[in-house]
């Protein structure tokens, strides 16, 4: 089920190291796909030994100096690693329809059509001029109660607390 896992937004601890890490420092996170799993992985500088070959990507950040700081988003290529990797996964498509609206929304792709698929639903036709790459998006609006627990996935998953360079 699509709901069955969580994944945390930065715990500050370190995951190589297990050390707290301080308002201000700077760390780097990774994403994965584990089986069934999209696990987030957080590191201090010290630990960092760079990424895994396997990641979805992974992204540097600062811990947040005080309590006012807006999230910031995760790196483009790191969204659509993850838009990518959701597209064999139909337990995960109303986390992959939001996505893509999130990257819509964010000029990273743009909608060159709409057709039927499957089952008689919609399906928008995506290119992503970056990569030079064509997706389909099957329509499928969440619940009220699916959007909320699919906001606070996206949030866990993608949002830092601090700057992304």
């Amino acid at each position: 089920m699509l709901l069955d896992y969580e994944v945390k937004c930065c715990s500050r601890i370190c995951s190589r190291t297990e050390r707290a890490m301080q308002p201000g420092e700077v760390y780097f996170s990774v994403l994965e796909l584990r089986g069934e799993e999209f696990l987030r992985h957080d590191y201090c500088v010290e630990a960092w030994q760079g990424p895994p070959e396997d990641c979805l990507g992974w992204w540097r950040s600062q811990l947040p100096t005080n309590e006012g700081a807006a999230p910031k988003l995760a790196p483009t290529e790191v969204m659509l690693n993850l838009f990518a990797a959701l597209e064999d996964r139909p337990e995960d498509q109303e986390f992959r329809y939001l996505l893509g609206l999130l990257l819509l929304r964010r000029r990273v792709l743009r909608r060159d059509d709409t057709m039927r698929g499957k089952a008689d639903r919609e399906v928008l036709v995506l290119h992503c001029p970056r990569r030079d790459e064509q997706y389909e998006l099957v329509v499928v609006e969440p619940t009220a109660e699916q959007a909320k627990q699919l906001q606070q996935r996206m949030v866990d998953l993608l949002y830092g607390n601090g700057s992304s360079e």
